[in-house]
């Protein structure tokens, strides 16, 4: 249980250093980290974590009775949601971190530099929610297995690599425009990429998992279907531009107009690229 733990919590682990170290970088840093990690957590919590819970007792079972084909499948399966989810997840929050945090954030004491600072961080952690979802359906690959060993290993190397890379990004965004807390996001979004990394180099080296043949395509496909999301998120800020300025129901209710129209651009240009839903038919 230790080992497994430790295997799916290295991104956590790292949140938890960024908040430590923010400590020492003055008054509002934390906040700042904590407002950022809270909108990441969102569709990593619901999403990631449930399609992580939906596989593991599938490839457990697959594993058992020697299916490696059908466990492949399985995985690939996985990781094709985590591209549907996380992409646009990823867009949506680097697009409308300002909103978003003008909407749910900006009463009390909140500030508009404390926006506008949380807003950096939210872009710099969200860099990594792609790559954060992923170590969440690869980890059960490994543990499906009885390998609890090697996500261990793999994140402890994220672990220090993030440690490594702090001083070379957080240092110089400090000294040159006072905003350390965004190289912290940075560095743990650029950490998850390595844990993610050779979690999918390990289980392709073993040959566990084989990736489909359609895979450029529906890299086109997905990469379409994104670009019209950007164009209706970006087409809407263009003209909504006073966030700061209206009240809290109307922020709401144009945020919630925005996320609506942007997810069903997202929606039809699936459809319209030619993605089905039988293409996430899961293999059994």
């Amino acid at each position: 249980m230790t080992p497994a733990l430790f295997g799916v919590s290295v991104s956590q682990l790292n949140l938890l250093l960024d908040s430590m170290i923010a400590t020492m970088l003055g008054d509002g840093a934390v906040s700042w980290l904590f407002y950022s990690d809270r909108l990441v957590e969102l569709p990593l919590g619901v999403f990631g974590v449930a399609i992580a819970t939906v596989i593991m007792p599938g490839l457990s079972r697959l594993s058992a009775t020697q299916s490696g084909e059908k466990f492949s499948h399985m995985l690939d399966w996985a990781i094709r949601f985590v591209v549907l989810i996380a992409l646009p997840a990823t867009l949506a929050l680097i697009i409308l971190a300002e909103p978003i945090l003008y909407t749910l954030f900006y009463h009390g004491k909140m500030t508009s530099n404390d926006i506008l600072m949380s807003s950096y961080s939210l872009k710099a952690y969200a860099l990594g929610l792609f790559a954060f979802m992923l170590i969440k359906v690869l980890v059960p690959g490994y543990f499906a297995r009885q390998d609890m060993k090697s996500p261990v290993r793999i994140g402890i190397i994220a672990i220090i690599a993030n440690i490594l890379m702090k001083p070379l990004v957080v240092i110089p965004l400090v000294m040159l425009w006072g905003m350390g807390h965004v190289g912290l996001a940075f560095t743990t979004a650029m950490a998850a990429y390595v844990n993610a990394y050779l979690l999918y180099r390990g289980l392709r080296k073993s040959e566990v998992y084989n990736p489909a043949s359609n895979w450029p395509r529906l890299w086109l496909r997905y990469g379409a279907a994104n670009l019209a999301l950007v164009a209706v998120l970006l087409g809407f800020l263009a003209f909504w531009n006073l966030w700061p300025y209206w009240g809290v129901m109307e922020r709401i209710l144009r945020l919630a107009i925005v996320c609506i129209t942007g997810l069903a651009a997202y929606l039809i240009a699936l459809v319209a690229v030619g993605v089905r839903l039988r293409d996430f038919k899961a293999q059994h």
